[in-house]
């Protein structure tokens, strides 16, 4: 089966990597960077091609000589680039997160006969899954809370953050407003609104906060109380709140000795070389699952736990396993014809399927990367 990989970043690579262990997979992967193909290149046997991918032709032209596609792009590209996929009659899997509803293209997909799998990562991704499954072991489902943050393992001042995705994207989670759902409602919430202090055992205590992350939750499952939050080390919030309160995210253009300047380029170039992850840096994903409900007359709580650090054998990041070898197990689930649905599937519908979601835990698994679950009565 040909597969094609669209972006050779620094998720998008390790996911071509793993990919190619399958004698079964030959691999394709497009970027617009040279040295980001390279690298992959090096280090295992996949084809590059090194192409525009903002170019609607160039990317029907790639699935339409491809089997499989696996979207990494950036976020503003998402939404257009998987409507040019399925458009192209070709089954997808994607983790650009874009911002708008991927569900829009629902029935564009099931026109086509062809599948895709949204928003396949960690969460959205991996934890809406497991959210899905505990819903389904419950009689009645109350409440899902989720929290997640990837972070690296030393912490470096001033922002004692650094990110495997683009410094735009991670900005965005700061400007979209949160949609979380309380007592049947969907409430609008800015971001970084509602802060809390929680504690990890493996990293200590971590300040959580809204986040747009409930993603397509908030329409597809029914349960009256929705919301996830992400993580990161306390005081991060203040310092995106002044940066985003003084105008540094701003999209509109500011006259500077008279040029014209959107003050969030200025901004992610220069918190771009301070966030991004270098090979040898350490991060970790920390993410927990929260499902309440009842079951047989008993109030019960399933709860699921996930730590993962860098792979210091491969030099990939945690961020990148966890989210990429989620989306490589959905690319694997279609080849082998386990799920044969044709439409959008955002993880919640998908962890809805109890064989979809052996098959997910034991993919990662064999990558050590070990969701823990634990069930209590309450």
């Amino acid at each position: 089966m040909k597969i094609v990989v669209l972006g050779a970043g620094l998720v998008g690579g390790p996911m071509a990597l793993d990919l190619a262990r399958d004698e079964g997979f030959h691999v394709t992967v497009a970027d617009v960077r040279r040295e980001a193909l390279d690298h992959v290149a090096s280090k295992a046997k996949v084809r590059t091609v090194e192409v525009d991918l903002s170019r609607t032709d160039e990317v029907t032209k790639l699935a339409k000589d491809h089997d499989l596609v696996l979207s990494a792009v950036p976020g503003f590209m998402g939404f257009k680039t998987l409507e040019t996929v399925l458009a192209a009659k070709r089954s997808c899997v994607d983790i650009a997160f874009f911002p708008e509803n991927p569900l829009a293209l629902d029935k564009l997909a099931k026109e086509q006969a062809v599948t895709a799998f949204v928003d396949l990562g960690v969460a959205p991704g991996m934890g809406s899954v497991l959210a899905a499954h505990a819903h389904t072991q419950l009689d009645t489902t109350d409440a899902i809370l989720t929290y997640v943050g990837g972070l690296p393992r030393v912490r470096h001042w001033p922002y004692e953050y650094k990110a495997v995705f683009s410094p735009i994207d991670v900005i965005e989670e700061y400007l979209r407003p949160a949609r979380y759902v309380e007592a049947g409602r969907l409430v609008t919430r800015p971001a970084l609104s509602d802060p809390e202090l929680l504690d990890f055992p493996e990293v200590g205590t971590l300040e959580a906060f809204n986040t747009d992350g409930l993603r397509t939750m908030a329409e597809t499952m029914k349960v009256p109380n929705m919301k996830e939050k992400t993580l990161r080390y306390p005081g991060h919030i203040e310092k995106m709140a002044v940066l985003r309160e003084t105008g540094f995210f701003s999209q509109e253009p500011v006259d500077v000795g008279g040029s014209k300047i959107r003050p969030i380029d200025l901004t992610a170039k220069l918190l771009f070389p301070m966030w991004k992850l270098e090979e040898g840096d350490v991060d970790v994903t920390v993410l927990r699952v929260i499902v309440e409900g009842a079951k047989g007359g008993d109030r019960t709580r399933y709860t699921y736990d996930l730590f993962d650090a860098l792979d210091a054998a491969t030099g990939i990041h945690s961020m990148a396993r966890t989210t990429g070898y989620t989306a490589t197990a959905g690319v694997r689930l279609l080849a082998k014809g386990l799920f044969a649905d044709h439409g959008v599937f955002p993880p919640e519908l998908v962890g809805l399927r109890a064989p979809c979601v052996d098959f997910f835990r034991s993919e990662l698994e064999k990558r050590n990367v070990v969701y823990k679950e634990k069930i209590e009565k309450l």
